[in-house]
């Protein structure tokens, strides 16, 4: 939103879900070191639109369809 051409990365919601499970152990009496490593399986394309035009690019509409949120 602040300008970026394009974003690929993991799910922030799914990360705070995930956040709020691990914090949710924790507080029940299990110990942090004991908690398994998770990562986010979901991930997210976003394109801004706005910042391609400004540069004078063209996004191909294969690239469109495929992302999760366009800006315009």
């Amino acid at each position: 939103m602040a300008g970026g051409l394009l974003s690929y990365g993991g799910s922030l919601p799914e990360a705070f879900r995930q956040q709020g499970i691990y914090v949710a152990r924790i507080l029940k009496g299990e110990k942090p070191a004991e908690l398994p490593i998770q990562q986010v399986t979901r991930f997210e394309l976003i394109l801004n639109l706005r910042t391609a035009k400004a540069l004078g690019l063209g996004v191909p509409a294969t690239l469109l369809a495929l992302a999760d949120e366009v800006i315009e």
